[in-house]
């Protein structure tokens, strides 16, 4: 079984769309395999968003990201990775496919509701910053 890292960023949790957003990804055969509602630091963000560190977006990302509480899930199924990219459609909202996460609960390409690894290799990186194995159910 394939397992992904997915963020519910911090917009869409003050909106109150967790359970919209969790029901998507439980309706198109996505496993909750671990799961927590928590507040990113910025030594959390560094750790996730190291490839953007001297980025000039960063600073601005990292305020998002820290600015209020988030989900934390890791989503198991076949093919989690491709599938859950594709529930959530193109990072801008406006250039998202209709019924998609972020076309129905983004704001913009920054407040996009949502994160999810891109690859496995990203994948088995950022599943750890946010989980221990202990925390980690089949």
């Amino acid at each position: 079984m394939e397992k992904t890292l997915v963020l519910i960023k911090p917009d869409a949790v003050k909106k109150n769309h967790i359970g919209d957003i969790i029901r998507i990804y439980e309706k198109n055969g996505l496993k909750i395999m671990a799961m927590k509602l928590m507040k990113m630091d910025e030594k959390i963000a560094a750790l996730h968003y190291a490839e953007h560190i001297n980025k000039p977006f960063y600073p601005e990302l990292v305020e998002f990201m820290t600015s209020s509480p988030l989900v934390a899930m890791v989503l198991g199924g076949e093919g989690a990775i491709k599938k859950v990219r594709d529930l959530h459609g193109a990072t801008d909202p406006q250039k998202a496919a209709e019924g998609t996460i972020r076309r129905l609960y983004a704001k913009d390409k920054s407040e996009n509701a949502v994160h999810a690894s891109d690859s496995p290799e990203s994948a088995a990186r950022e599943i750890h910053i946010f989980f221990s194995e202990v925390e980690i159910f089949a």
